[in-house]
């Protein structure tokens, strides 16, 4: 009975492949987030930057299969208008509970979930992205230079889904419920 009993666990243990999981850590400073909010009903709008606070890529067998990355909200910036005197900024007014309520929801945070790749370098995220304590499914195309060890991307979501209600008084200076995000993450 020890025979058949140790003859099936070798089996089994030959039989069950071992994948190699990793933790790499992303380099903070060379990882970028610009954001873009465009107005509804005529071209321009305004953009910037967030910074990444902390993250890291899970790789599995030489190749991407999720990740975990943490926002820092209160690192918004606006790269296309000047703060006027005696005006509240736009990075003011983006920080304020009309938009991201950066007081109360400090962080923001996205999980990659899964990694569908087409080719070696190209795949099909999708991922849990929290703003404002609320979490949403979102999905997007990456495209991974493993010599540069960078990932890119770029997507938009509806701001709506994370309560970011923010309407504007006037019609044709309305803001698009879409944001998007162009994404530099290297390691």
């Amino acid at each position: 009975m020890k025979k058949i009993i140790l003859f099936l666990l070798a089996t089994i243990l030959l039989n069950t492949t071992f994948s190699a999981q990793e933790k790499l850590p992303i380099h903070i400073e060379k990882s970028s987030i610009k954001w873009i909010g465009e107005y509804t009903f005529y071209f321009g709008g305004h953009d910037g930057f967030i910074n990444f606070k902390e993250g890291y890529f899970i790789k599995t067998d030489d190749v991407i299969t999720g990740g975990e990355f943490m926002i820092d909200m209160n690192s918004i910036t606006n790269t296309d208008i000047e703060e006027q005197k005696g005006k509240v900024s736009l990075v003011d007014h983006l920080k304020n509970e009309d938009f991201f309520d950066v007081k109360k929801y400090p962080l923001g945070k996205l999980v990659i979930t899964k990694v569908e790749y087409t080719d070696k370098t190209n795949a099909r995220l999708e991922a849990n992205l929290t703003l404002k304590g609320i979490t949403k499914p979102i999905n997007f195309r990456a495209e991974f230079n493993y010599g540069e060890k960078e990932l890119k991307t770029r997507f938009k979501i509806d701001r709506k889904r994370w309560n970011v209600n923010y309407e504007s008084k006037f019609k044709d200076g309305a803001i698009s419920d879409a944001i998007g995000f162009e994404v530099s993450i290297k390691l």
